[in-house]
């Protein structure tokens, strides 16, 4: 080696050995911060390309709202799911999907940004696609999906259902192609008994532009709408006399179309039951408002039968079934004490319904019926993820009950609160 290397490496010997400059605790200090400034400024630049890319997303969507969703737009066998077993009795939900937080039930634009109902068969387009990849053959669509289109003030809205006549009869066609039961529930805005014309009016509107959109949809007679009988007024009797008044009012096309619901607090079992002897109106019956609600007594599966004998030959009937929370409430109230907000846990209300149904009582109901063909919509705040629990707890508590709800038992059944530990994360992500 020359001397001109060797010196070199002896240098570079040294250098290394050299021990590093000690920083001071206000150069430390800066360096931490100065190290979480440029971490923030990452975090903050991801966040909005992530939000630009979502804002660009979404108006792709709306500009052309059916063609997003990624079904065909023409006949295609590929869009023709397994046929449902013709003896198995469907399980369904409500509305919104818990297990995408992506997917949209409705277009919920304030007017003044123009919502319209194409957007909003866009969205359900899309959650068709969810429903297919879980095998879900019964949903409640949002009663909201034509924004503003009965609102008197706004007639710029009035069109939006024929205007979109076309996108129904697609959304109809996909429906039919999965084998989904597809249904409205009305909101509690929606009353037929009220004492004031023009509250009456602009429920049956309502109930009008829905069994159009169904119409329209040519959906066969198991796709409904379900309504309350509204307010009790006083007097439960008049509201009952009521109703029949209005319903004589009604098109054949709602007529067709309505099922009419025991509720939890005013209008019993005994009631809607009677009700249909003086209209032959359609029933549906709702397990949990049953348990609230029964001033009369009636028995719970005699009662479910007679319900299910208001529906005609040759169409489903459905029930509705959900379990009470059992949970302690927080509510905010004044303390006595000193005179400020604060927290307070109180009992449960027995009408709110649990996020997930419990799988004993759930079950030990469904034995009870296995004489009865009806399917089932599934109330519990947790929805689908709901719904796909609930096949995973028939599978392991009662597998002699998984064919009648189609409920395949070739897979392993793995923990349930694994199951629900997925399945939330799944929804997060």
């Amino acid at each position: 080696m020359s001397a001109k290397k060797a010196a070199a490496k002896s240098t570079e010997i040294k250098s290394a050995k050299q021990p590093k400059p000690v920083l001071t605790e206000r150069e430390a200090a800066r360096k931490v911060k100065e190290k979480a400034a440029k971490k923030k400024a990452s975090m903050k630049a991801a966040r909005e390309q992530q939000k630009t890319a979502a804002e660009e997303l979404e108006q792709r969507r709306l500009d052309n709202p059916m063609s997003f969703c990624g079904w065909p737009a023409t006949d295609d066998d590929g869009l023709t799911m397994p046929p449902f077993p013709a003896d198995a009795m469907r399980l369904g939900f409500p509305v919104k999907v818990m297990g995408r937080s992506d997917l949209k039930s409705n277009d919920t634009r304030r007017w003044q940004q123009n919502p319209h109902l194409r957007v909003s068969l866009g969205y359900l387009c899309e959650i068709f696609g969810y429903l297919r990849q879980h095998d879900i053959r019964m949903y409640r669509m949002s009663s909201d999906l034509a924004p503003y289109y009965t609102h008197p003030d706004m007639p710029q809205f009035h069109n939006m259902v024929e205007e979109s006549r076309g996108d129904l009869e697609h959304i109809g066609k996909l429906a039919r192609a999965q084998g989904l039961r597809l249904s409205f529930h009305p909101s509690q805005y929606i009353v037929l008994n009220s004492g004031n014309p023009a509250l009456t009016k602009r429920s049956v509107a309502d109930l009008e532009s829905q069994a159009k959109m169904l119409d329209y949809m040519e959906l066969p007679p198991e796709a409904i709408m379900v309504i309350h009988v509204g307010g009790a007024y006083g007097d439960r009797r008049a509201g009952c006399d009521n109703w029949v008044k209005t319903w004589k009012t009604l098109s054949e096309s709602v007529r067709r179309r309505m099922v009419l619901e025991n509720d939890d607090i005013r209008f019993s079992a005994a009631d809607v039951l009677s009700i249909h002897e003086r209209t032959g109106v359609k029933c549906v019956f709702d397990y949990q408002h049953h348990w609230c609600m029964n001033p009369e007594g009636l028995p719970l599966v005699p009662t479910l039968e007679r319900f299910l004998k208001t529906w005609p030959t040759g169409v489903r009937p459905k029930l509705h079934f959900s379990c009470a929370r059992t949970e302690m409430r927080e509510m905010k109230r004044l303390s006595r004490k000193t005179g400020l907000k604060e927290t307070v846990l109180v009992p449960p209300i027995w009408t709110g319904h649990a996020d997930f149904n419990n799988p004993f009582e759930t079950i030990t109901f469904l034995r009870s019926i296995q004489h009865l063909e009806t399917d089932i919509m599934l109330e519990s705040k947790a929805k689908d993820l709901s719904l796909l629990r609930l096949r995973k707890d028939i599978a392991r508590y009662a597998p002699e009950l998984a064919p009648r709800y189609a409920i395949k038992l070739d897979q392993p059944v793995e923990d349930a609160g694994e199951v629900v530990e997925e399945e939330m994360e799944e929804s997060a992500e």
